[in-house]
């Protein structure tokens, strides 16, 4: 048995709505962006901007943990808050990993189980900040993608 000072593991854990936030977007290619956060981790890597700098009517008012957002893009397509950088979020206690198999093409979800993704094969999640863990090509091209 172990003794301790302050909160216990299990303390932590019961304190925390979900583990993992998991953050999806499209950028104007149509390209698919997925972010996946840890809560028990820390640091920078786990961190993410919820909404980019800009004016408060654009910006999402209503993040809270454990809460899952999907309303982010209306009927039409359009994107509800422009500076929300995620427009749909979940948390969720599993660690999900999707890829599509390159074998197959299918869509695969690993559940608690680790993926190592491909490196240098989309164009970059953004220019600066803390995403830079997405994706990690910078020297892609409108050129190599055609």
């Amino acid at each position: 048995m172990s003794n301790y000072i302050g909160k216990s593991p299990q303390d932590i854990l019961d304190g925390v709505a979900r583990q993992y936030l998991y953050g999806l977007r499209r950028n104007n290619d149509g390209e698919l962006f997925l972010i996946r956060i840890d809560q028990l981790q820390g640091g920078n890597e786990n961190s993410i901007v919820i909404n980019n700098e800009g004016t408060r009517d654009a910006s999402f008012p209503d993040f809270e943990e454990g809460i899952s957002y999907f309303e982010g893009i209306d009927e039409s397509h359009d994107i509800v808050y422009s500076n929300l950088r995620y427009p749909q979020l979940k948390w969720d206690n599993r660690a999900l990993s999707y890829y599509v198999e390159s074998e197959t093409g299918q869509f695969v979800q690993r559940v608690n189980e680790d993926f190592t993704y491909p490196d240098k094969i989309s164009t970059p999640g953004y220019n600066e900040g803390l995403d830079s863990q997405v994706l990690s090509n910078t020297e892609y091209t409108d050129a190599e993608r055609n």
